[in-house]
């Protein structure tokens, strides 16, 4: 995709209305000759808006104003750029557990969690979030996770997890300053209740860290999968993860992962993981679909907040 239209998808299907203020950035970067110029030096995976706006965030740039967005970045461009290339969008947002609830609720207990892309492990704890669907609670505690479902009842449990690892080319560290700074990067400039729900996720991944493995989905994933225990069902997913993926490498690892013991559940584009038949969407913007074991159960959006049920 052209990096203008990249841009311009992201502000009318992602940012819209979720962040204005990146709306409208996007908007004004799509219609950028000199930025898009730039950001044709890097190479494609590297391009993507949400890599883009949280480099500038996490250097100290302005994300206010286009204006002075477009001044700083062109001014800084090589400390832009060396991040970019350095660094792969990591969005860890907890929130996505309340879309993987009512899959891991169903399978048989007790459960090992294997994430792939799993970033700090902040999404490998959903036994120890608390949840709100409409005004149906599951658990107790911080942070808790609000999801808008419809299509089927919400869960009435927690899962039992024994186990829980991830693989990761770059895992992060909840107790490192720098790596918690990127996580809050990422996160979009109005959302002040995701900022405060990765700090309470934090908190609970350092209480109890979980085992991280610098490692790539295809050829590492196999022996972390068997160190799982063998009396836990092992359940691999991934949220949001394979679009950075090559696509040589993601159809790799797809044919892999069905083969593998357990259960996998994925919750991706539905042009980055197809399916040949899905039900329309239930609206214009990007919606995810979650699947188990490569049957689709559901439209989700990207942080966890929504989901429509359709299996």
């Amino acid at each position: 995709m052209p990096v203008a239209a990249l841009y311009s998808d992201f502000a009318t299907r992602e940012a819209h209305p979720g962040s204005p203020t990146y709306e409208r950035l996007s908007l004004a970067i799509s219609r950028d000759t000199e930025l898009l110029a730039l950001l044709e030096r890097v190479p494609s995976p590297k391009r993507q808006p949400n890599l883009l706006l949280a480099v500038v965030r996490l250097l100290g740039g302005p994300v206010d104003d286009p204006e002075a967005f477009r001044a700083f970045t062109v001014a800084h461009w090589p400390a832009v750029e060396a991040e970019l290339r350095s660094r792969a969008t990591q969005t860890n947002e907890a929130g996505r557990c309340a879309l993987l609830l009512p899959v891991l609720a169903s399978l048989p207990q007790p459960l090992a969690l294997l994430e792939v892309g799993a970033a700090a492990g902040l999404g490998l704890y959903p036994d120890r979030y608390a949840y709100r669907y409409g005004d149906h609670p599951v658990g107790d505690g911080h942070p808790v996770l609000d999801c808008a479902l419809t299509g089927t009842a919400p869960p009435d449990r927690l899962p039992e997890v024994v186990w829980r690892a991830g693989l990761d080319l770059n895992p992060l560290d909840v107790t490192d300053e720098s790596d918690v700074a990127w996580l809050d990067a990422l996160i979009w400039p109005e959302q002040r209740n995701r900022r405060q729900r990765l700090k309470s996720a934090a908190a609970i991944v350092a209480a109890d860290p979980p085992l991280l493995v610098r490692g790539d989905l295809v050829d590492d994933l196999r022996d972390l999968a068997a160190r799982a225990p063998s009396d836990a069902t092992l359940v691999v997913f991934h949220t949001s993860v394979l679009y950075q993926v090559p696509v040589e490498r993601r159809n790799r690892f797809l044919a892999m992962v069905g083969e593998l013991p357990g259960h996998w559940i994925s919750v991706e584009a539905p042009d980055v993981v197809p399916f040949p038949e899905l039900p329309p969407p239930p609206g214009d913007t990007l919606y995810n679909v979650l699947s188990l074991d490569g049957r689709p159960l559901a439209w989700t959006l990207g942080h966890g907040q929504e989901m429509n049920w359709f299996a």
